[in-house]
């Protein structure tokens, strides 16, 4: 209120019986409570950036060679689930080294970001045992594949899904395609049951012989259809088109499966990631004179594929790829993230320089790259868990291996790298 002095001089005007210079002082008492508040809360955020950002390296040997009753182990696939579980699976061959044989497909859980992982055990196949494919591969026909009372189970393609089911799509003699799943996050796995009628559309383009999904990963879209890749091949001399890729793909969840159109004429193993508009991008193994990774796009996962075209910064020796997404977690844009051997002779042999490589604009340019595995390596996938740490898991060489080879052999063992962004970018 305002009060006037009877000699005529204002009194100071009060609010509420307070003073102007105790109300400046609890304002700018407050005003340096919230400064310090806003310099203390900015400096938690440099340090828990600082603290996310640095540079982590980590690797380990899964499964090595002649161990636990198997010759060799090959193929590996790796997916986070929901939970954030690590499943690394890959094939178990069991009497030779041989893509063909007595095989099983083996699977790891980690539950402790990859520290540590149960022991090996058989998901697949866990049915009745199935006639052997008679058609081989050419230059195959006089090696040993195995006798006939042996079983191929082949290409194992895990999908993790948002709901919490986990589904894995593999092949028996390269010419039967059967789905398992898991409620579990892994622990258990549901009776086989087969989905090969569900390639039978693909018999318009390409006679098949033999069928590999992925291997790898497939993945769920924001649209919660499921995408699994898949290469064909027909080994008849007389045909022209020996091999095509494409993708599996269910809108059901997982019960009902289907092939809509031929991704890529040519392509070999395939691999697929959801970009950020929601369209499909997919590269294939090929074996095109530019020695080039090829890649094609699809707004769905399954129809409209663009025209294969290169990558030029990606190099192509015949062999399989590993791609996944990487979410922002510190801050940077999101990317899409790639490993290969980065050489392009051709033989097996010469299969070295594994790397890993970053695109921030969905696979138009990967500006980044770094090697993961200077050495002998081949196969490879990829995964993120939650935090941002990238899991590349690989065949690998050592230097002194269980059994002299007169060349260079990146089958050795199959080892997890554990990784972030902030390694590849130092």
């Amino acid at each position: 209120s305002n009060h006037e002095r009877t000699d005529g001089q204002d009194v100071c005007e009060t609010v509420g019986g307070h003073s102007p210079s105790m109300m400046y002082s609890h304002y700018f008492s407050r005003l340096f409570v919230r400064l310090i508040l806003f310099l203390l809360l900015q400096n938690l955020a440099m340090v828990a950036r600082a603290v996310e950002v640095r540079p982590i390296f980590k690797k380990s040997v899964l499964f090595k060679e002649q161990t636990d009753g198997y010759t060799l182990y090959r193929i590996p696939g790796i997916v986070v689930t929901r939970e954030n579980t690590i499943l690394a699976y890959c094939e178990g061959r069991k009497f030779r080294n041989a893509d063909r044989g007595e095989i099983e497909i083996l699977m790891r859980r980690s539950t402790d970001r990859g520290k540590t992982f149960s022991p090996p055990f058989q998901v697949a196949h866990l049915g009745p045992r199935l006639p052997r494919n008679p058609v081989l591969p050419p230059g195959k026909e006089g090696k040993d594949m195995g006798g006939p009372d042996e079983q191929t189970v082949n290409n194992p393609v895990a999908i993790a899904t948002h709901s919490g089911r986990i589904h894995l799509v593999y092949c028996v003699e390269y010419m039967r395609c059967f789905i398992i799943h898991s409620d579990d996050d892994g622990k258990t796995w549901s009776s086989p049951r087969e989905i090969t009628k569900a390639l039978d559309t693909c018999r318009s383009v390409i006679d098949w012989q033999a069928i590999a999904t992925g291997p790898g990963h497939g993945i769920e879209l924001t649209s919660k259809r499921l995408v699994v890749p898949i290469w064909l091949a027909d080994y008849r001399p007389t045909r022209t088109t020996k091999g095509v890729a494409t993708t599996l793909v269910s809108d059901d969840g997982g019960t009902t499966w289907s092939t809509e159109e031929i991704s890529m004429i040519g392509g070999g193993e395939a691999n697929v990631v959801e970009l950020s508009d929601g369209s499909v991008m997919l590269t294939t193994r090929n074996g095109d004179p530019r020695q080039r990774r090829l890649v094609s796009f699809s707004d769905d996962g399954g129809t409209g594929w663009s025209s294969p075209d290169i990558i030029k910064e990606i190099k192509e020796p015949g062999c399989m790829a590993g791609v996944t997404s990487l979410r922002s977690h510190t801050g940077e844009d999101a990317a899409i993230l790639f490993s290969n051997v980065q050489v392009t002779k051709r033989k097996h042999s010469a299969r070295k320089n594994l790397t890993i490589h970053v695109s921030h604009d969905d696979g138009m340019s990967w500006s980044t790259s770094k090697t993961i595995e200077p050495g002998p390596s081949a196969y490879s996938d990829l995964a993120v868990l939650d935090d941002g740490t990238i899991l590349c898991f690989y065949e690998s060489g050592i230097a002194q291996p269980k059994i002299k080879r007169n060349r260079d052999w990146a089958y050795a063992n199959l080892t997890l790298a554990r990784f972030n962004l902030a390694w590849i970018k130092e």
